[in-house]
Formats: C-alpha cells, structure tokens, sequence
C-alpha cells in the first residue's frame, strides 16, 4: 500500500455510512414511573420499545448516547440468515438445538426485511443475499462439508462456482445463503430511531443507568438525573452488558473495524469477474468481508479483532489494524490497487458462544444479546420476542430455543488479546500454505 492511499484514510469516531442524528431525545430529568423500562437504544433494544409501545404498554427507553450510535449503525451492513460460527463447532456444541437454532436465524432475516418495509425505512436495502467464499482449495473443502451439517438443519445453502455466480477471481466458490442482503447500517439504525421517537414510547437519550436494583414488586433504574420505577426492564447492552453488576456474564465486547473505498468505476470490478452484488464473507478463523456499496465504494473489514480495555467508548480506529485491513484488501484484489481508501470506522460488538441469547437474569430483569456478528438480523428479531413476552404471549418457539439464566461462558483467555493476534496471525500462515491470497 502506498503512503498516498494511507495518507487518504478519514478516521472517524461515529459511523461512515450516514450523518449523526441532531435531534436528540432530552436526558432523564427526575422520578418517573411506567411499565417497563429498556437499558439500551441499539437494534434490539428499540424494537423491544417499539414493539411494548405498539401493544399498549407505557416504555421508557434508556440511552447512554443516542439511538443506534453504536455497532447498530457501524457494521458494514449484512442482513444474514446464518448463524455465526463453522458448522462443525455449532453442530459439536449445539447439536441437539441446531434445528432451532437455524429456524430462529432464518425468522430473523425475514422478520427484519418486513419491518424494514412496514416502518418505511429508507436503507438502501437489496436483498441480494450473501456468499461465504473459499480462497483457497482447503476452504473450499470444508465450506462443501460444512454445507451439509447446514442443509441437514434446514438451512436454505446451495453451493455456488465463483466464476459462474460473479465473484472475483481471487474467490473459487463458496456457499451462498440466498436469504437476507446489504443495506446501510447508518440509515437502518437512524431510520428506525425516527420511527421510535415517533411512537408512544419515552425515550431518554444521554442517559447513562447507573444501576438496576430489583426492590419487591418493582425494579429501580437509577440514573444521575433520578429514577425510573419499573414493572419490568429490558437490558438490551449487548457489547456494554459488562457495565452494569446486574447483567449477566459471559458478553465479551471486541472491536472490529471497516474501511470504505473511493468510489470505483464498475467496469474495473467486471474486468476481475465482480458482477454479484451478493455480500462476500470468508471462511478465516476471524472472516472478512468484501461489498459493494450503493454509492459506487467498496467496504470491507473485520479481519482482525482488538480485545476490551477496562472501560468501553468511542474510538477512531486502530492505523496498524486499518493498514493491515488495506493490506488484506490489495492481497484479494491486486488489480485494485490503485483504489484508496478514504474512511475507516468501527464499534464495539459482543461475543457470547456463538448464540443469541436471551433469559430473565433476576426476578422481572430481562435480558437479549444478539451480536457475534450477526447483530444486524438477530438484534430487531430478539428484541420484539422478549417484548411479546412480557407482554403476556406465550414464549415464541425461536425464543425457548435461545432461553437460558446466562450466556454459555468462552473460557476467559479465549477473546484476550494474545489469543485475537494469535488467530489473526493463524490466518495469515493458513493463506501463505494456501498458496492463494
């Protein structure tokens, strides 16, 4: 990479795909009573305020920042109907709820394009779905093993030729998951906080919950301007769930970072076999991700995770992570690298044992985490079944399969630092042996 493409790079330390809102909802000011509150404005938490408004109830949401500031608006804009993690660990760890397990992640996508449509969100949306693609013939040997552990529980997966579906040359093939597609995360989140501050709900942005203390009858939510008296809450903290005693353990936060392109002329991408608009994930111990965007850019990131520091906060993104990200980037596509990039972003996004999961952490505290990747589908999905529920329906079936007291525990090392550089540093040897990169 040259010093003139680095020198380009805009750090940012709030999203790159839209403006950040201005109209911010007024912080909690005093004592307030209502039925349930909500800690937390990403994905699942507004969908949970937004679904207990729609059914009656009197909700009031709790944001540290504004609505959608943090992974909900950074990823890079997947909406997946696949779980996280290889099929042969999710069936080794998961095997008897592996069935369940790819249903919810199915309902998931599918719910999340039909509120995408109801709430009349402007985001870009095309269901193009989205391919996990081999560099390399070993990759591609276990992505066509892994294709039938998935079809085996009931994932919608056909492999695909890379040549004959429209990747670029550096991809053989791979498994395309024909749910789901690319939108812009910044415009989906913000869109739907639009629709939140519009319903019925009490949002309190700039609002950091201090503590959760369930008191008899009521759980109290204190914040540094008062109180919220609660029937019930919702923590829906994902990567921020460690911040609060009450939350349950085992959410791990890490960072992961993306970079965007200038714009490219479509007839360059042609020349190097790029005609699907379908998002390219690959099969690495920590993936990557290549897509094209609406605005005529390229996006691409993940590659290489950074462990938490005691205390989480918006940050620009590591230059030696974004350097190693343009790196990865020329190594795929040589023939782009004349393309610069021009902004990199990232946030923090939480890591259980590859599952959503949800569960009632103390008498009436709820609790949903959806991210490990996934966030973008699972999150809106997860949010409303918690919602259903302490509205009085009977537990959805894709909730009792995700239903537990506390997130499954990793082993704590597994996510510390030395182990992220270590898989980061696997993958590098793993594409050298390939002899592709």
């Amino acid at each position: 990479m040259t010093t003139q493409a680095f020198d380009s790079v805009t750090y940012q330390t709030s999203t790159g795909w839209s403006d950040q809102p201005t109209d911010y909802a007024p912080p909690l000011e005093g004592d307030v009573q209502c039925d349930v509150a909500v800690i937390g404005g990403g994905l699942a938490g507004m969908a949970a305020a937004l679904r207990l408004a729609e059914r009656g109830a009197d909700v009031v949401l709790l944001e540290a920042g504004y609505c959608g500031w943090a992974a909900s608006s950074r990823n890079a804009g997947y909406l997946s109907n696949e779980l996280a993690g290889e099929a042969e660990v999710l069936r080794l760890l998961y095997r008897r709820k592996l069935r369940d397990l790819t249903r919810y992640a199915k309902n998931s996508a599918e719910f999340t394009e039909r509120l995408i449509e109801r709430l009349g969100v402007d985001c870009d949306y095309d269901p193009t779905g989205n391919v996990k693609a081999a560099i390399s013939t070993r990759q591609l040997k276990k992505l066509k093993k892994g294709m039938q552990i998935l079809r085996d529980a009931g994932a919608d997966v056909e492999f695909v030729d890379g040549r004959d579906f429209g990747l670029p040359d550096t991809f053989l093939g791979g498994l395309f998951f024909p749910g789901g597609g690319l939108l812009n995360a910044g415009k989906f989140a913000f869109g739907f906080r639009d629709a939140l501050l519009a319903s019925r709900a009490k949002v309190f942005e700039r609002t950091t919950v201090q503590a959760v203390d369930p008191d008899g009858a009521k759980v109290v939510v204190t914040v540094p301007g008062g109180r919220v008296h609660a029937e019930r809450v919702v923590l829906a903290t994902n990567a921020h769930t460690r911040d609060l005693s009450i939350a349950p353990s085992g959410v791990v936060p890490v960072w992961t970072s993306v970079v965007e392109t200038e714009p490219v002329d479509p007839d360059r991408l042609e020349a190097i076999g790029w005609t699907s608009r379908a998002g390219i994930v690959t099969p690495h111990t920590i993936l990557e991700n290549y897509r094209r965007t609406d605005r005529g850019t390229l996006l691409f990131g993940t590659r290489r995770l950074q462990a938490a520091p005691t205390t989480l906060g918006a940050r620009e993104p590591d230059h030696a992570v974004v350097a190693d990200l343009v790196r990865g980037f020329h190594e795929r596509f040589p023939s782009l690298g004349y393309v610069a990039p021009r902004r990199a972003w990232g946030g923090w996004v939480a890591i259980t044992s590859f599952l959503p999961v949800a569960g009632e952490v103390a008498k009436n505290v709820f609790y949903a985490i959806s991210c490990n990747g996934h966030g973008l589908a699972q999150s809106p999905y997860i949010g409303t079944l918690v919602a259903d529920r302490i509205a009085g329906d009977e537990p959805h079936d894709d909730l009792r399969a995700l239903w537990r007291p506390r997130p499954p525990h990793l082993p704590s090392l597994a996510l510390s630092a030395p182990m992220l550089q270590a898989a980061w540093a696997s993958d590098r040897i793993s594409d050298r042996l390939s002899g592709r990169r």
